[in-house]
């Protein structure tokens, strides 16, 4: 890793009309590479949108729920046996998201820690 004498920056490794040049992508900087410095030019792989695809089943409850009793009721129906399970849909350095479903109506609400 290199960085540009200019700016700073990482200087990004190109292939010019045959000849290995370290690249500022931010001034334009570059610097010829000598010899036997071995880089390689990465090639950036496409994908196409069904790979892209996640496919999630909003009524599938996940395999790591476990069945609560007692604790909490549900607000619907005030029944107390639900399934409760915890996901992480913020940021990572935020805490997880407890859902929960009760085994009677199939009400499903969320609780933010």
């Amino acid at each position: 890793m290199k960085f540009c004498p200019k700016c700073g920056s990482i200087l990004v490794p190109q292939v010019i009309e045959g000849k290995r040049y370290l690249v500022c992508p931010s001034c334009g900087y570059k610097e010829e590479v000598q010899g036997g410095t071995g880089f390689k030019v990465r090639v950036k792989i496409k994908h196409s949108p069904r790979e892209k695809l996640v496919v999630v089943n909003a009524n599938a409850v996940p395999p790591t729920a476990s069945k609560v009793k007692g604790t909490i009721r549900c607000p619907k129906c005030g029944h107390d046996e639900l399934l409760a399970w915890m996901q992480q849909t913020r940021a990572a350095d935020e805490p997880p998201t407890r859902f929960y479903r009760c085994t009677k109506c199939g009400y499903t609400w969320r609780e933010y820690a």
